[in-house]
């Protein structure tokens, strides 16, 4: 597969396996196996289906990282990760397990959130005089503050996204008689039409009583006059993903509509209004469902408040009520509450935003304000 066109300019990898080193003497190893594809994209910028990456701790370690792919990539590799010695083995982590053990590598963490029984148990057999040490998130955990050149990304995959819905709207395209598959397939191609390399997930688009289902997948259910209609929906743009979701109302809205959309169009912007460096996940959680809680409707709101997002859909951090630790700044997350009447139907708003003193960094720019659409 070809890499993705990056317009925002090449980060700078070589500073992000020198931050990762620092995590690594901190957990007392001396170099980190990364078999995870996506932590391999963003510590190389290597964008191939089989990978394996050694990183190591010392202070000279950029000499003997290591990143091993299969031969479909050979040229890829050297285009993408020129800086870095490349081996081409189709067994890739087992070939970079070989060469920590001809270095005498002493500690070697692995992913053990991505590894595998039985992948461990072949390090475990393949031997090489190696201790092999069970480590999770570090790479996760540097990619939740972005740098400047995601932020650009995830910028640009916002726009591409809010460019499509404009065009949407403006040509009638969510009206009685369509169907929610319709619907959903136009907003996609429309994000493609400006800007977009790929959706970032399945759109959803949830029409009446469907709208109350969260992750509802779009069907041949008929648009109709008086329903709520909710689209969550996101672009991808050199890998970096958008998330939105706006819920319009197809005709003049009743009075519960009226008041449900209030609810949680007040509870959004309280979330929102709660990120800030040094907040708890779970306070800024706490900022938004307090709202929907004394309206009586507490019960309603069935999901955590957002989620991190960049190279992938959902990454770290959670807002939540089991959230745990503390935002930084620059990190990029979504918040999303959302009130669901089972059988009647659903609202839920949804941005995507980036922490920073003195408030947060809007990414998704349509309107939040009750829409009808006719």
């Amino acid at each position: 597969m070809c890499a993705d066109h990056d317009p925002a300019g090449r980060p700078d990898y070589a500073v992000r396996r020198a931050n990762l080193r620092n995590l690594l003497v901190e957990n007392r190893v001396d170099a980190l196996l990364v078999t995870d594809l996506i932590n391999i994209r963003y510590l190389t910028g290597f964008t191939g289906s089989n990978a394996a990456l050694l990183v190591y701790a010392w202070d000279s370690g950029e000499d003997r990282t290591v990143l091993c792919t299969d031969g479909r990539y050979i040229t890829q590799v050297g285009e993408q990760a020129p800086d870095l010695r490349a081996e081409i083995n189709r067994a890739s982590a087992r070939r970079v397990i070989e060469i920590a053990g001809e270095w005498q590598t002493g500690r070697v963490g692995f992913e053990s959130h991505v590894v595998t029984v039985d992948q461990h148990r072949g390090f475990v057999n393949q031997g090489c005089g190696l201790d092999l040490v069970p480590v999770a998130g570090l790479v996760e955990q540097l990619r939740m503050v972005k740098d400047a050149v995601e932020v650009e990304l995830l910028r640009r995959a916002c726009d591409a996204a809010d460019a499509a819905l404009a065009v949407l709207l403006e040509r009638g395209g969510i009206r009685p008689g369509r169907t929610e598959r319709q619907v959903a397939r136009d907003l996609e191609w429309l994000m493609f039409e400006h800007g977009a390399d790929a959706v970032s997930f399945e759109t959803i688009v949830a029409a009446g009583a469907n709208s109350a289902v969260p992750h509802h997948r779009p069907t041949e259910a008929v648009l109709a006059a008086g329903d709520f209609v909710k689209l969550d929906f996101g672009a991808t743009v050199a890998g970096y993903h958008s998330d939105m979701t706006r819920t319009y109302v197809l005709g003049q809205p009743s009075d519960w509509q009226r008041e449900i959309y209030d609810l949680v169009h007040a509870a959004q912007r309280a979330g929102c209004d709660a990120l800030a460096p040094g907040a708890s996940t779970r306070a800024v959680d706490r900022a938004a469902r307090s709202v929907i809680e004394a309206a009586g409707h507490g019960a309603l709101f069935v999901h955590g408040l957002g989620h991190g997002v960049g190279l992938q859909i959902h990454e770290a951090p959670g807002l939540a009520k089991t959230g745990t630790g503390t935002l930084l700044g620059g990190v990029a997350v979504t918040v999303e509450p959302g009130v669901y009447f089972p059988g009647r139907g659903g609202v839920r708003i949804e941005d995507t935003l980036v922490v920073r003193q003195g408030g947060p960094e809007l990414l998704t720019r349509t309107s939040k304000d009750l829409t009808v659409v006719e």
